[in-house]
């Protein structure tokens, strides 16, 4: 499995950025979109890092995924999830407004990244506000009107916490080749096709059995518990491990 890295290269410079909107996504996450001082072309999957100082100095670091695709010019989006005692998602959730300037640099990553080109079938799991890099990936194939055979794999606590919820319904709705399964882990499912437990080898096998194909490509995002147990369901359902992606988070 190929993990995803969160170091970014010597060349890439600090720059402003302004906060142009913000908007909720989940009663837990919000969308917050940026002017750069110097736009930058990205590739589906990348992250930026984040730089907050304050008055006396203090520095705070972070790593975002990019929600936005690499045709989305003019903003750059990243939806950010509140974490109970962290410092920079705690800034954006109760102190960011639109107007104020962050320092911001990217785009980094070069493993967790997917292009039309690369083909399918494409199969996306995300965890939680994991679901960002699989959106930019899914906004790209949308922008570039790719029929690659894509099915999206998404676990939140609710249906009102599930990232991007509605544009994933809508995406399913008008596009035969994509299938949107969600994973409900504190409350009953609301669809015939989704499932009211955590993510397991059972799941996984039951979702790949859904394409028309094995996949050409897997991405998973998420807590280390998740990416493990998405992971080892993939491998055990017969997927070659070195066409899994991952990428992990926990940063506050």
């Amino acid at each position: 499995m190929i993990e995803g890295l969160r170091t970014a290269p010597a060349p890439l410079l600090w720059q402003d950025a302004v906060i142009s909107r913000i908007n909720e996504n989940t009663p837990r996450i919000k969308n917050f979109f940026f002017k750069l001082s110097n736009p930058f072309a990205l590739r589906a999957g990348q992250h930026v890092d984040i730089r907050l100082t304050a008055p006396d100095g203090y520095r705070a670091e972070r790593s975002y995924s990019i929600a936005s695709a690499p045709e989305d010019v003019g903003e750059l989006e990243l939806s950010i999830e509140k974490i109970e005692g962290g410092e920079v998602s705690s800034f954006f959730h109760d102190v960011a407004m639109v107007g104020d300037t962050i320092e911001l640099r990217g785009p980094i990553g070069g493993y967790f990244i997917w292009d039309v080109s690369d083909g399918g079938p494409l199969f996306l799991v995300g965890g939680g506000s994991g679901t960002v890099p699989l959106m930019s990936m899914l906004r790209h194939r949308r922008a570039k009107q790719s029929s690659v055979s894509t099915l999206s794999l998404i676990s939140a606590r609710t249906w009102a916490d599930i990232p991007f919820r509605d544009e994933l319904l809508e995406y399913a709705m008008g596009d035969p080749t994509f299938k949107a399964v969600f994973a409900i882990t504190r409350e009953p499912s609301r669809r015939p096709v989704d499932y009211m437990r955590r993510i397991d080898g059972t799941i996984i096998r039951e979702v790949l059995s859904q394409l028309p194909t094995p996949p050409k490509a897997m991405f998973i995002c998420g807590t280390n518990a998740f990416v493990n147990a998405a992971a080892d369901g993939a491998v055990a359902a017969g997927m070659a491990a070195a066409l899994i992606h991952t990428e992990r988070y926990g940063g506050l």
